[in-house]
Parts: structure tokens; sequence; C-alpha cells
């Protein structure tokens, strides 16, 4: 029983990892079933179009639902409009801020749809379609070099198979093996830059993180138990609401008091995180608390704020759920 909670407890705190892990997988189990099952090269001048169609489309797919899925998104974007003068009269600190904060979205969204394209690319079955089917004289010829004259007009029938007296199944196999080869290669290049932009992203933000590694720890700790109660929270104040509401309608009285958080208050803590050198506020809940007499004032803009450093930036990705949908 002590082994299984300790690999239970493991697995919650690598759940982020694990996530990631499991979304890989699937990605590349998705890759592989639309290559076998679904795709099948048309073999005609519709092959550059339907090969970069599988290729791309998918990724913009994932990409759109990454953006959905984002707690980020719709932390941003809800009521960003309404609030302050709309989205045109907000001062040039705020419309920045957005920017970056729209800017690390993106970035967390593009993660799956380029596993998707150095996935199908290390497969080499979308690419071999589209590039057979490249309109390139140039790329023709150079696929075509030292192969027979009619390798250029036929090369769109390639991934068919299709052999003539000439072109035989050898020739065929041998044309196709190369441009399997650079897409390959091209994959394994996407993965670097990946992999080591990752790497620089990730040591730059921690060199300029504001505090030590073990707080950065507990902060994240708190995040999840915050979000946690905060959920177990509001749903036994909302089941309350909502029993005192159904008693009161059907019993024909006047509902008792019942002390609920105004629209003003929840609009304070679900605003941006904000850095404070001055306050150690770990969420915009706990400042709100912490601001004592001010809580009737805004704290969008206290003395000392300053936009969060990269390093913590992973506090306005905490939500309640998963998403904002």
């Amino acid at each position: 029983m002590d082994k299984f909670r300790s690999v239970l407890n493991l697995s919650m705190q690598q759940q982020k990892t694990l996530g990631m892990g499991m979304l890989a997988l699937l990605t590349v189990g998705g890759e592989h079933l639309f290559s076998v099952v679904v795709f099948q090269c048309p073999c005609s001048s519709w092959n550059f179009c339907y090969g970069m169609v599988f290729l791309l489309v998918p990724a913009l797919i994932f990409f759109v639902i990454g953006y959905l899925l984002s707690a980020r998104t719709w932390k941003l974007l809800t009521g960003y409009c309404v609030r302050s003068g709309g989205c045109f009269g907000r001062r040039r600190r705020n419309c920045l801020r957005c920017l970056y904060v729209f800017f690390l979205t993106t970035v967390e969204a593009s993660v799956v749809p380029f596993t998707w394209i150095s996935v199908a690319l290390l497969n080499g079955t979308y690419y071999e379609c589209a590039m057979t089917g490249f309109d390139s004289k140039f790329y023709r010829d150079s696929v075509c070099t030292g192969r027979p004259e009619e390798c250029v007009d036929n090369l769109s029938s390639f991934p068919c198979k299709r052999t003539t007296s000439s072109l035989t199944a050898p020739v065929i196999d041998d044309v196709l093996k190369h441009i399997r080869a650079q897409a390959q290669v091209l994959g394994w290049i996407l993965i670097a830059c990946i992999a080591t932009l990752a790497l620089l992203i990730t040591c730059i933000s921690r060199c300029r993180s504001p505090v030590s590694f073990a707080q950065l720890k507990f902060w994240g700790t708190y995040l999840e138990e915050e979000c946690r109660l905060l959920q177990s929270k509001s749903q036994q104040h909302a089941k309350q609401l909502a029993e005192r509401n159904i008693t009161s309608f059907f019993d024909f009285k006047e509902p008792e008091p019942f002390v609920t958080p105004s629209n003003k208050q929840w609009e304070q803590i679900s605003l941006l995180y904000s850095f404070n050198p001055k306050g150690q506020y770990y969420s915009m809940i706990h400042k709100y608390v912490e601001s004592g007499s001010q809580r009737n004032h805004s704290i969008r803009s206290v003395e000392g704020d300053v936009p969060p450093p990269s390093a913590l930036e992973f506090i306005d990705a905490v939500n309640v759920s998963s998403s904002g949908i």
C-alpha cells in the first residue's frame, strides 16, 4: 500500500510532465493512424496540395485547440473589451502585458502542432506525396539526376509505384527513399531547433527569477492547493446559494441573507498577476486578501507592481479548471 501511495504521489507531482508525454504519444499515434488508414496519395497534380494539407492542417487544428484549452486565453480575453474603457482605452503598459501573455499562450499552444509536424516529417509519407507533386523544375531535376528522362514527367505517380519499361520498381524506390530522407533530415533539424530554443528560454527565465528554486517549488505547490480549495469552496458556496434560492421559491418566503462575492471582487482576483518586490503575493487572491482596507479599490496597479519575470509566468496559466470553457 505504501508503494502504491508513493507512485500516486509521484504521479501527482509530475502531472504536467506526464500530461505532455501522453499528449506526445497521442500525437504520434494519431499521425500513424492517419498515414496508414486515412491518407491515400492521389498520384496526380493534386499531390502537393494533398500532402501539405495532411502535414499542416492537423497542426493548425491542434494549434487552435491549444488556445481553446489554455487557461491564459480565457483569463486574458474574458471581459477584456468592456473593462477600463474597452480594448483601446488601456494604458500602454497593460497592453504590452497582454501582448506578452498572448505570446506565452502562443508558445504553449505550439507544442503539439510542432510535435505533429516533426513526427510527420520523420515518417515521411505526407512529405513524399507533396514533393512528388511539387511544380518546380529545379527540384524535379535534382531529384531525378542520373535517372531516366521519364522520371521528371512521371514523378507525381511514384507514390503509387506505377512502373514503366524504363521506370522500374528499384528506380522508383530509390527516388522515394531520397525524398523521404529529405523529410527525415528536416524533421530532426526541427526537433533539434525546438529543443535548443526550449532549453535557452528555460535557462534565461530561471536566471532572471527573483526568487530561489525552493521558493519556486513552494509557489507551485501553493497554487495547486489554492486552486483545489477554490474549486471545492466554490462548489460548496454555489450549492448553498442554490439550496437557499430553491427553498425560498418552493416555500414562498423571503430568502435568508446570503453573502457572496460581488462582480468587482470576482474581477479583482481574475486579473493578470503582477509581481511586487515589496509584497510577497503568491496569487491575485493572496494579493486581494492582503490588501485589507483597500479591497474596495482596484488592486490592478499597486505601487511597485511590475510585470512578472518569465520564471513566474506559470501563475497565470493556473486556473480552477484545465481551461476556461
